[in-house]
């Protein structure tokens, strides 16, 4: 596993006006009941922000004209799959994900959320929370990035 290479991966952290953070419901099967901020690998060529902002629109129909972005993480946070989940994942390709994150200000209302904007909807359902609860909610093997993100957006998100 540790001759694997990281997924290059990017994400968004979206908060609404009342300052809750958006998170959706995996629809997974292996990640069912666990919630978390949109993301998704980046393409080849493609810059950070560019993906985070496609996995945004691909994930809640989000636009990049309905959020304002604020703050980016100022380097990429890792996080290894379980030894079990590393040949099922991503085709046994990566050991984890290498995740760079941008934080925005959500400009628009709820009924421009749409979880089926894209052929392959990753999220069932949606809700927004204090930022304290993103670790509890999130799969186990992901929770130490979240706290890290937490600390590094503090100064944006309190």
């Amino acid at each position: 596993m540790d001759h694997l290479p990281y997924r290059p991966c990017a994400g968004f952290m979206l908060l609404n006006p009342q300052g809750l953070v958006f998170v959706g419901e995996r629809l997974d099967p292996s990640a069912h009941g666990y919630w978390q901020m949109p993301q998704g690998g980046i393409d080849p060529g493609e810059d950070v922000e560019t993906a985070a902002l496609r996995e945004l629109e691909e994930e809640t129909g989000i636009g990049a004209a309905l959020v304002e972005v604020i703050a980016r993480t100022a380097a990429p946070l890792r996080y290894d799959l379980p030894p079990e989940l590393v040949g099922r994942v991503w085709k046994g390709r990566y050991r984890g994900q290498e995740q760079h994150w941008l934080l925005g200000k959500f400009l628009g209302e709820d009924r421009q959320i749409n979880l089926n904007a894209h052929d392959h909807a990753e999220f069932g359902t949606y809700r927004w929370v204090r930022p304290a609860l993103l670790p509890e909610l999130i799969i186990p093997f992901k929770r130490p990035v979240y706290e890290a993100l937490l600390a590094e957006f503090a100064p944006f998100i309190a």
